[in-house]
C-alpha cells in the first residue's frame, strides 16, 4: 500500500497537470459509470492529500475521494493516453492530460459533510501544514500497544506505513516494542521530526531514502531496493551505526525491522537529520 509521501507526491503532480482542466469522465470497467457522468465536463479545482487518501475537488462542489489500498493503480499521462485496461474504474480524459484509476479500495463521490467526517477520523499528517504535533502526541500515547503498532494506526498518525515506521523509529533511536503510553514528549519530538524529514524528502524525490551515514544510500554499490534503507528489509545485515545484526520480528502480521543495539531501551537518541549532499560528480538517484 502506498505510504503518505506517495499520495502527497501524486497530489502535487495532479495539481500541476490536471487542476484547471475539464475532463471527459467514464468508467471502462462499468462500476463507476453513474458517478463518472457527474464528473464529466467539470473543471478540477484542487487536489489534496491527507495520509493515504486523495481528494479531488471539481467545480460545483463535486468531490472525488480515492484510497488506493493494496491493489490500487493510478496512472497519469501528459499527452495522448494508451487504451485503458479492462480493470480501469475511472478515466479522466482531456487533450492535455489524462488519468486512469484501477483497483482502488475506495473510489467515491462525497458531499462536503461526508468528506469532513472522513477527515475527522484520520490522524495528524506530518506533511500537512495544518498538522498538530501535540494532538499526534496525545493520540499516539493512547493505550499500551507497542509503539510500532500504534504508528500504523491511521487514526493516530496518518500516512505512515511499514517502511516509514521502521526507518523513523531507527532514526529516533526508539525501541519499537515499547508501550506507546510510555512515549515521552522528547522522544516523540524526535520521532515526529524523523517522520517529517523522511516524508518530505520522499514526497519530493519519489522514494524513501534513509539519511544514515556512512555509507550514504546513493554511495552504496548495487541496485537492491533495500540498499536505500537503514533497517527495513535488512534483517541479519549490519546496522549502519553500530554494526549489530538487524532484527526482524512479526508484529500483527507485518515484518518489523530494527536494530537491537541502537534501539534498545535506554539507547541515547539524537535528532534526525537530512541526508548529506551527494559527493561532487555523483548524482543522488
Amino acid at each position: 500500500m502506498p505510504e503518505g509521501n506517495i499520495l502527497h507526491r501524486i497530489a502535487r503532480i495532479h495539481g500541476q497537470w490536471l487542476v484547471g482542466r475539464s475532463f471527459i469522465a467514464d468508467s471502462p470497467q462499468g462500476r463507476f459509470s453513474a458517478e463518472a457522468r457527474l464528473l464529466s465536463g467539470r473543471t478540477l479545482v484542487s487536489v489534496d492529500a491527507h495520509g493515504k487518501h486523495l481528494f479531488h475537488h471539481f467545480e460545483g462542489g463535486v468531490r472525488l475521494h480515492i484510497h488506493l489500498g493494496l491493489f490500487g493503480n493510478l496512472k497519469h499521462f501528459r499527452s495522448r493516453a494508451p487504451p485503458p485496461s479492462s480493470a480501469c474504474r475511472l478515466r479522466l480524459s482531456s487533450p492535455q492530460a489524462s488519468l486512469h484509476l484501477a483497483g482502488p479500495q475506495a473510489c467515491e463521490l462525497l458531499s462536503p459533510e461526508d468528506e469532513a467526517t472522513l477527515r475527522s477520523r484520520l490522524g495528524q499528517d506530518p506533511l500537512r501544514p495544518d498538522a498538530s504535533p501535540s494532538r499526534a502526541f496525545e493520540a499516539l500515547r493512547r493505550g499500551r500497544i507497542p509503539l510500532a503498532a500504534a504508528l500504523l494506526d491511521q487514526e493516530r498518525i496518518a500516512g505512515v506505513g511499514n517502511i516509514l515506521r521502521a526507518e523513523a523509529l531507527f532514526l529516533a533511536h526508539l525501541p519499537p516494542l515499547r508501550p506507546a503510553s510510555e512515549l515521552s514528549l522528547v522522544d516523540f519530538e524526535r520521532l515526529w521530526e524523523a517522520l517529517r524529514l523522511l516524508m518530505e524528502d520522499a514526497a519530493r524525490d519519489g522514494r524513501i531514502v534513509a539519511p544514515h551515514a556512512p555509507p550514504a544510500p546513493w554511495e552504496t554499490p548495487g541496485k537492491r531496493r533495500e540498499d536505500r534503507f537503514s533497517v527495513y528489509e535488512r534483517g541479519g545485515q549490519p546496522c549502519p551505526r553500530c554494526a549489530s545484526p538487524i532484527s526482524r520480528v512479526e508484529l500483527a502480521g507485518r515484518g518489523l525491522f530494527f536494530c537491537p543495539g541502537c534501539q534498545a531501551p535506554g539507547a541515547r537518541g539524537r535528532p534526525a537529520r537530512r541526508p548529506r549532499a551527494a559527493p561532487s560528480g555523483r548524482a543522488r538517484p
